[in-house]
């Protein structure tokens, strides 16, 4: 009678013990998703293409200390909620997925990353007048054969159709195939000769020039643009 009644306690300790531990992982993990989500929640989106865009998570390229946003997984998805790839509920599943699915999680990480880095030495080049690498061609082609192969030609009210992606949860690089599309549409339309990289200083952010005579130097006059301008005017003022 006594070993089974302490069986029964300690059963329900574990029981207990376990709902605490299971409320405390998704405590932590909705800490952890309101940081990510924090963490983009006033970056701007100045490229003009997502592609751009997704260049622009890192900036200070060419100082010692980048200024990195993608650190993890999570914030990759976070971001690309912010940017409408993902909808919050998929953003979610993805982060939730990431948490159990750790290192398949690190590995998109490390393609997103090597991606964004390729796509900034393309246009960075574009933008100088200069030719791509053919490395980083090359990776971008090995990404749009891994991405094109998702995409869905779905119906739209009926009458119309438009290209969507396929929607199988649990994907974790469904986050680069928008991104994808994009580089390869910038690529071959006429915004191309548009492409510029902002001039100031340890800025790097790229974006599409559409004023009127081409003339934007800034990814946004009132960061970059200001912060230049009171440097110049500092400049003239010494003796």
């Amino acid at each position: 009678m006594w070993r089974n009644t302490q069986q029964l306690q300690n059963q329900h300790k574990k029981t207990v013990y376990g709902k605490l531990r299971g409320c405390c992982l998704t405590m932590v993990e909705s800490e952890l998703n309101n940081d990510a989500h924090n963490h983009f929640k006033h970056l701007k989106t100045v490229g003009g293409a997502l592609c751009l865009d997704f260049v622009n998570t890192v900036g200070a390229r060419d100082t010692p200390t980048p200024t990195e946003r993608l650190h993890t997984y999570e914030e990759l998805a976070a971001w690309a909620e912010r940017v409408a790839i993902l909808s919050p509920e998929q953003g979610a599943q993805l982060r939730a997925d990431a948490a159990h699915r750790a290192t398949e999680a690190e590995e998109t990480l490390r393609r997103a990353l090597s991606l964004r880095e390729a796509l900034f030495r393309i246009f960075a080049a574009v933008a100088e007048g200069a030719d791509a690498d053919a490395d980083d061609l090359a990776l971008l082609n090995d990404n749009i054969a891994a991405s094109y192969s998702n995409l869905r030609l779905m119906s739209a009210d009926g009458a119309r159709f438009t290209w969507g992606w396929r929607q199988d949860a649990g994907e974790f690089a469904c986050v680069l195939w928008p991104i994808v599309w994009s580089a390869a549409e910038l690529l071959t339309t006429g915004d191309l000769a548009r492409v510029r990289m902002c001039q100031h200083e340890h800025c790097g952010w790229m974006f599409i020039d559409r004023s009127k005579n081409r003339s934007r130097r800034w990814c946004d006059m009132k960061e970059c643009g200001n912060v230049e301008k009171v440097r110049r005017y500092r400049r003239k003022q010494k003796p």
